[in-house]
């Protein structure tokens, strides 16, 4: 299938989950499409199970694996979500909040992927090496998963700004982890490291590299932005800037979700107030919107197929369903520990641990990484815990975290 095909085919699906969810089940819809698009997939399974003469399951998983999920997602969808979703958030809120942010997406994610690997390595018998890249990949809050489940919580100001601003920076920085851990684990491999000093140095590069990229691309833009009054051309750049920006990070071995996060924060904020004229603000609010909505319904469907490319073996299914309670535990620490730091120096709203474990949602940012590895004995069964983890979190905490948020956050904040 040609890539116009591959697309056609997506959105076509994307819609018709999307209308099915919208008349029968109800849910939000990113979930509401992953689960149709699930039960689809499973449908299609138990046909081929019961009439195997018809190859249905053969034909679609050639089809799923034609996409390629990791290349789409990081090289493609990625840039445009993390920009839409940074573009959201302002920076006076998150100044008021950038330590507890900085301290969960830097202490948490080293936390979470050192317990995470421990403990996978003594479940599976897993090098301990190979188990801390399963640790980075899992460690990660999808930021898409998050901010939609945001819209549907009713919670504090700044409750919303520290779930938002830390899924939108712990990305990025555990992507940088991945990259770094990769290359000491598979130095021979898909390398993008070597040894310690490599990885160090990648750390800084890739880290602070992305995010001085992301500020002088921002910044520029909204220089241009400031001299122009012309809504569709205005747009037309800041989508210029979400795709050519990752690219060049990419180009130029940078963190490009960094990048990308730093270059939203900096159009949605400084460059809305100082660049636009309300008529352009609108116009640039609802574009972004739109295509966060549509990219959401496209990624959700895509990690409902992935379940084609899961290996069913009951030792991986059992390790996939450890690693569920392995990535909370990991989670709730990288939560409470920051925390716990901060709390003689300030005061936190009722239920901020609970809300942000259980809000800290897997998604497709996993998967993607996931897919990626080198092949070798130990993919197969980092790939399924990865599917496993991120269904249970997307479906089961999704659905439930607006639920837990109503119940212990909405008391005053102490501030």
């Amino acid at each position: 299938m040609t890539i116009l095909q591959i697309a056609s085919l997506l959105i076509v699906l994307a819609g018709a989950f999307g209308a099915i969810n919208y008349l029968f089940l109800r849910l939000p819809p990113s979930i509401g499409i992953l689960i149709v698009a699930l039960l689809a997939s499973f449908a299609v399974l138990l046909f081929d199970y019961a009439f195997p003469s018809f190859g249905v399951a053969a034909a679609v998983r050639s089809t799923v694996l034609e996409i390629d999920f990791s290349e789409a997602l990081l090289e493609g969808m990625l840039g445009l979500l993390l920009f839409a979703g940074a573009l959201h958030v302002k920076l006076s809120d998150l100044k008021r909040e950038w330590v507890v942010v900085m301290l969960m997406a830097t202490i948490g994610i080293g936390l979470s992927t050192v317990i995470v690997g421990i403990g996978f390595s003594w479940l599976t018998g897993m090098p301990l090496l190979i188990a801390l890249v399963f640790g980075a990949l899992i460690s990660p809050t999808d930021p898409v998963a998050v901010l939609g489940v945001l819209r549907e919580a009713d919670l504090e100001k700044s409750l919303k700004t520290k779930i938002a601003g830390e899924s939108l920076f712990n990305d990025g920085v555990g992507y940088v982890v991945f990259l770094v851990l990769i290359g000491i684990a598979f130095p021979h491999g898909d390398a993008h490291g070597s040894g310690l000093s490599g990885a160090a140095q990648l750390f800084v590069q890739e880290a602070l590299g992305g995010a001085v990229l992301g500020l002088v691309l921002g910044w520029l833009t909204f220089r241009v932005m400031r001299r122009i009054d012309d809504y569709s051309l205005e747009v037309l750049i800041t989508l210029g800037l979400a795709f050519g920006g990752y690219e060049l990070a990419v180009y130029l071995h940078v963190s490009a979700p960094i990048m990308a996060v730093c270059a939203g924060l900096l159009i949605g904020d400084v460059g809305s107030k100082y660049g636009m004229s309300e008529e352009t603000r609108r116009y640039v609010d609802a574009f972004w919107k739109l295509i966060d909505e549509i990219l959401n319904a496209v990624l959700f469907l895509m990690i409902g197929v992935e379940v084609f490319a899961v290996a069913f073996d009951f030792a991986y299914l059992t390790a996939g369903v450890a690693a569920i309670a392995l990535a909370l535990v990991a989670r709730l620490a990288a939560v409470a520990v920051p925390i716990l730091m901060l709390k003689p120096f300030r005061a936190f709203s009722k239920g901020v641990i609970p809300i942000m474990t259980w809000g800290g949602l897997k998604g497709g940012i996993s998967v993607a990484l996931a897919l990626s590895l080198p092949d070798g004995e130990w993919k197969p069964i980092i790939l399924t815990a990865t599917y496993i983890v991120v269904i249970f979190s997307i479906v089961v905490q999704g659905l439930t975290v607006a639920r837990l948020a109503e119940r212990v956050g909405r008391a005053p904040e102490l501030m």
